[in-house]
């Protein structure tokens, strides 16, 4: 591919993958890495920025300042606060951002320290998200978490002393054993923390985790029920809503990253296995939209080259396929302008099929949106729209 004349229409934003954990959580089916003795920063942070400069070298500059950067993982608080100035420093020589560009950084309660939390902030961070999972001791051995439920609190206490109004916790639900109680308890403890963004899933077993080959005893159906609805009533009495299936938030607290993929915008995609999405102009007017990924394996990442291991253009059904998968995750869906302008398809190519999804009650009319009925049955929902 030869040097782009033509940069990015959409939104963009940025995501840099830390590969490596203190322990691998059985659960997990993220690329991440065991840590072997120290990790190699310097040789990281140096690496990440060469994937950046063959990203912007081969596919061009986003036409509008950076909205967001998203350091996650693995473990992205077992890095030094001054490995991840390095980096937004190289990032900033490079590209321009937003003034309140939101940059966030995962963080495990487990490698938590004052000192470290108030270095990110230093060095650009302004958002934390904490994977607490559970404060129960019972849950978090369950789940091969290495920190404790006070661990987790301090944390959330050292977050926020350092300066971090934006936090995030991530909480599962629907645990090994997990009673009705232990999971308002949860829900109770984060709440009263004063976070104002809470990511609540339930957990599911997923190919390639150790839980896949050795699967936990999780609660019956009823009891995932009760769980999910307890949870949700607890959220909406603390003055939080769902603007996404499992992204919680109070007042103007959404995720912009997250947002950002939800609303089929593009991000370069840098460190080992990140996948990046970046649409260009082309000579006829239309768009194409390229789908990258990083070499998996750290070692292999680092000793490599730095063009992505591989590319994908996608076709107009991938497209839509893609495009749905995302926007319908988000509450309040999208305009179908915004479909159009972040796919280049006519939304026209949703029909006649949008039409009876809307007669039956699953779609919105005024907004490639889901009905409260339509959340409930996403998955049909979704299936019917994009063949």
């Amino acid at each position: 591919m030869g040097a782009p004349t033509v940069s990015s229409p959409l939104p963009t934003a940025l995501y840099i993958h830390v590969p490596w954990c203190v322990r691998k959580c059985p659960y997990c089916d993220f690329n991440s890495h065991t840590q072997e003795g120290p990790l190699p920063e310097a040789a990281y942070a140096e690496r990440i920025l060469a994937d950046l400069d063959w990203d912007l070298a081969h596919y061009g500059p986003p036409a509008a300042p950076l909205g967001s950067i998203f350091f996650g993982g693995g473990t992205p608080s077992l890095l030094a606060a001054t490995t991840v100035a390095t980096i937004l420093r190289g990032v900033r020589a490079r590209l321009a951002l937003e003034p309140d560009c939101e940059i966030t950084l995962e963080a495990n309660p487990g490698t938590a320290e004052a000192g470290r939390f108030r270095g990110y902030r230093e060095a650009g961070v302004n958002r934390l998200s904490l994977g607490v999972q559970s404060f129960s001791p019972r849950a978090l051995s369950a789940l091969g978490r290495i920190h404790s439920g006070d661990d987790a609190q301090r944390a959330i206490e050292l977050a926020q002393g350092a300066g971090f109004e934006r936090l995030n916790l991530d909480l599962m639900h629907g645990l090994p054993g997990q009673s009705a109680e232990e999971g308002l308890q949860d829900l109770t403890l984060a709440l009263a923390s004063g976070v104002t963004h809470l990511s609540y899933y339930q957990l599911t077993i997923e190919p390639n985790t150790a839980f896949y080959r050795r699967p936990p005893a999780l609660p019956e159906e009823d009891m995932l029920e009760t769980l999910e609805l307890n949870g949700q009533s607890a959220l909406q009495a603390a003055g939080f809503e769902a603007y996404e299936i499992s992204a919680w938030a109070k007042g103007d607290a959404q995720c912009r990253h997250n947002l950002n993929y939800w609303r089929f915008g593009d991000y370069f995609g840098l460190g080992p296995g990140a996948h990046g999405k970046l649409t260009r102009s082309v000579a006829d007017g239309g768009l194409k939209v390229v789908r990258t990924q990083r070499s998996r394996v750290p070692s292999h990442w680092l000793g490599g080259p730095a063009a992505p291991a591989r590319e994908d253009v996608l076709n107009d059904d991938r497209l839509r396929e893609e495009a749905l998968l995302n926007v319908l995750r988000l509450r309040e869906g999208v305009p179908l302008a915004l479909f159009e302008a972040h796919t280049g398809l006519a939304a026209a190519c949703l029909e006649p099929e949008r039409q009876r999804q809307i007669e039956a009650g699953l779609l919105q009319a005024e907004a490639l949106a889901a009905t409260d009925l339509g959340w409930r049955f996403l998955n049909p929902l979704l299936t019917a729209l994009a063949r």
